[in-house]
C-alpha cells in the first residue's frame, strides 16, 4: 500500500512540475525579431523616436494599432500596454506631459480615463483603460487644432 502512495505522490508531483514548465508565453503585439530584406535582422520597435511625447518605462507599442503621421510635428494615433496599474500611468502623465511642453486641458479620472492636452495648435488626448493584467492599455491620440494659446 505505501508503495502505491508513493508512486501516486511521484504521478502527481511529475504532472505538476510538467505543467510549470509547459506554460504559455504571453507574446508581445509585434514580433521582436523581423528579417529585413537584406536578410538581417530589424530591431523591435522603439518609443525613442517620439521626442514630443512621455512614455512609461517597459512599454509595449501595439503597431496593428498603431498610425502615425510625421515625426515634428507628431499627429495620429499611438496605442500601447504599460505593466502599471492605471492610477500610476494617469500620475505619470499629469507630471511629465508638461515637461514635454504641453499644458492640461482637462481631465476625467474613473474606470476607463481620459487626459486632455494642448501645445502649440495640436490637443493630445489619451484614454486609459485596465487590464486584467494588473497592467494599462493607452490610447495616445494627438491631432490637429485651433490655435491653443488661451489654454
Amino acid at each position: 500500500m505505501t508503495k502505491y502512495i508513493s508512486l501516486c505522490l511521484g504521478l502527481i508531483c511529475a504532472i505538476a512540475l510538467t505543467a510549470c514548465f509547459n506554460s504559455t508565453q504571453i507574446e508581445p503585439s509585434y514580433r521582436t525579431e523581423t528579417t529585413t530584406a537584406a536578410g538581417g535582422l530589424q530591431p523591435p520597435p522603439s518609443f525613442a523616436q517620439f521626442k514630443e511625447i512621455p512614455i512609461p518605462e517597459k512599454a509595449t507599442m501595439d503597431l496593428k494599432r498603431t498610425l502615425l503621421f510625421g515625426n515634428e510635428p507628431l499627429i495620429g494615433r499611438l496605442v500601447f500596454s504599460a505593466p502599471y496599474n492605471q492610477t500610476s500611468v494617469f500620475d505619470f502623465y499629469m507630471l511629465e506631459m508638461p515637461k514635454f511642453g504641453w499644458k492640461e486641458i482637462t481631465m476625467i479620472r474613473s474606470q476607463n480615463s481620459v487626459l486632455t492636452f494642448a501645445r502649440d495648435n495640436r490637443i493630445a488626448t489619451i484614454q486609459l483603460s485596465s487590464t486584467t493584467g494588473g497592467g494599462t492599455d493607452v490610447l495616445f491620440d494627438i491631432s490637429l487644432g485651433k490655435s491653443t494659446q488661451q489654454f
